[in-house]
Parts: C-alpha cells; sequence; structure tokens
C-alpha cells in the first residue's frame, strides 16, 4: 500500500530530555492512523513536527513522496488537542479569516463554508462570537475550519474532546466520511474505544520510543492467546469445571447472559483447534455461549506500555 506520510529515524531532544527516540512510521494512503501513548509519551512532539511547529534534531519526513517542505503545510489540516480559536471574534468572520489562510479565495471559503455550516447544522452561528458557545459548539466550528481546505492529510488529536455522545458520533461519522473521500487521517487520542471504530492503522509511542506499529487487525492476531469465552448448561457446574480444568487452562469469564450456565474462559494449546474444543463441549452440556477472545486496543495498549 502506498504511504502520504513516512518518517524516517527521527530524534528529537530538549536538553537532556528525549522526547523522540528513532522513530520512523508510514502512512497509508486513505487510511485512519491512530497515534497512540501515554501522556507524555512523544505524540504532540511528533505532531508539531509534521506540521513544522518545530524541526526534528535528526531524521525524515517525506509528505506524498516528497521531503517534507514549507509549502507541504497547505495539504495538512491540524486540529490540536488545545483550541486555538479567537474568543472575541464572530464565527464566520474568523472562519472565513482561517480558510484564507489556508489558501482558499474569499469566493471558495464562503461557498465550503455555507456546505459544513448546514452539513453540521450551525448556520445560525454565524455572528456569534466565539465566547458566546459552549466547548463542543466551538468544537464543531474548529472541525471546520480544519478541514474546509480539504487537504490530503487530517491530523486530529483528541478530536471529540467536549462534544456529548450525539454530536461525537456526528463527528466520527463525519472523519469516516473524509477517509472515504480519499483523505488520510492520523488520529491522536486516550480514548481506545474510539480507535477500534475507527482505525486501520496504529503506532503506540510510550517514553519517545516506537513500541508497536502496523495493522490493527494484524496487532491483535499476535496478541490473542487462543481463549474462548464459553457459557454451558449442565446439570454439575462444579464437577463440570473440574473435568475442564484437567484439560485446559480455565479462569472465570464475566460475559453476561440470561441463563445460569457455567461461564469460563478456556484457552486452548497451539495444536488444538476450536472444532475440537467445540466437540469435546457438547459431549458436557448445552452450549449456548462460545465466543473467541479477541483483545482488544485498550487491553494490548496496558499490557505492551506495562512492559516497559
Amino acid at each position: 500500500m502506498e504511504n502520504l506520510l513516512v518518517a524516517e529515524n527521527v530524534y528529537k531532544n530538549f536538553g537532556k530530555f528525549t522526547a523522540l527516540n528513532d522513530i520512523s512510521i508510514s502512512v497509508p494512503k486513505g487510511s485512519i492512523f491512530g497515534l497512540l501513548g501515554p501522556n507524555g509519551a512523544g505524540k504532540t512532539t511528533f505532531i508539531r513536527i509534521i506540521n513544522q511547529i518545530m524541526m526534528p534534531d535528526s531524521g525524515k519526513l517525506y509528505l506524498d513522496g516528497e521531503p517534507l517542505q514549507a509549502h507541504h503545510i497547505q495539504n495538512i489540516g491540524y486540529l490540536p488537542e488545545e483550541r486555538g480559536l479567537y474568543k472575541s471574534m464572530k464565527v464566520g468572520e474568523q472562519a472565513l479569516y482561517l480558510a484564507q489562510l489556508k489558501g482558499l479565495s474569499k469566493t471558495q471559503a464562503k461557498e465550503r463554508l455555507k456546505y459544513w455550516f448546514e452539513r453540521l447544522d450551525i448556520g445560525n452561528w454565524w455572528d456569534k462570537k466565539i465566547e458566546e458557545l459552549s466547548k463542543g459548539m466551538a468544537q464543531k466550528v474548529q472541525f471546520i475550519v480544519t478541514v474546509l481546505h480539504e487537504p490530503k492529510l487530517l491530523i486530529f488529536d483528541e478530536p471529540f474532546s467536549g462534544f456529548d455522545p450525539v454530536n461525537a458520533n456526528l463527528i466520527k461519522d463525519e472523519i469516516l466520511q473524509l477517509r472515504d473521500d480519499g483523505a488520510t487521517i492520523i488520529f491522536s487520542t486516550h480514548r481506545m474505544e474510539s480507535v477500534e471504530e475507527l482505525c486501520d492503522h496504529i503506532a503506540l509511542i510510550h517514553n519517545a520510543n516506537k513500541l508497536l506499529d502496523g495493522k490493527l487487525n494484524d496487532i491483535k492476531l499476535t496478541y490473542k492467546s487462543n481463549t474462548y469465552e464459553v457459557g454451558l448448561i449442565c446439570s454439575n457446574q462444579k464437577q463440570l469445571k473440574n473435568d475442564l480444568r484437567d484439560r485446559f487452562v480455565l479462569s472465570d469469564a464475566n460475559f453476561k447472559t440470561i441463563g445460569d450456565e457455567l461461564k469460563v474462559n478456556i484457552k486452548i494449546e497451539a495444536n488444538q483447534s476450536p472444532n475440537d474444543l467445540i466437540s469435546y463441549l457438547t459431549t458436557k452440556g448445552q452450549m449456548n455461549h462460545f465466543v473467541e477472545v479477541i483483545p482488544s486496543v485498550n487491553d494490548i495498549f496496558i499490557q505492551t506500555v506495562a512492559k516497559k
């Protein structure tokens, strides 16, 4: 798959503090790329380098095959975690001004702002001041300003901050549509459920170092443990649990059902198949739940960071 953004061996130090240590990341075109890590990991520093707010001490970055240069900022849209709207300016006046800074003519900017204001149902906000808006309302304006010039690369840092569930879902759908329309998106967040819903590739940075990088599904495959949630209805749960413990690695399960079945997690060996397990279980009782335990992004995040 062709990459839109490539970072090679990027280093950044602030005095004796290392913010980025030999970071190499490739962001495929048309993907939503999750940039993950605890607070202080180096994510914001890396994003600022992409936006040329600061420069790396060493390493190279390429955008669409070209070495990253000043003019490429027109091809990038950046929604920072710390919002930067002028509170005393009117919404329309400010959006128009920022759109022209991104290279749009006044006519183009007005046409696109009209489209987005109607799309996000904020058409009556044009003459309101930012300070009159709630945090979530101001966030909608900032989102529009970020995407208005239709950049190749969009960088969203905690884009759902300040939104209620309804508007968070609205922005999530807009992000997916932008991806479908051809944009490449870097998505930085602490909300792991959003990563599950949106991202197809991820990288995990911790203490300035990259710990994980790749397709989300491939990473999940490497972290899965051949464990299955099982629910069985039987006459003697205690005896069955003992029988299962003699043959498999067993642990308690916490999934929800409406019955009174035995609930366990069963781990099988690499040379065993799920079909073998199912065949055995059906001789022991009525099986009404059988699901492979796939590690969540949150599980992978915690497990990987805890090792370092």
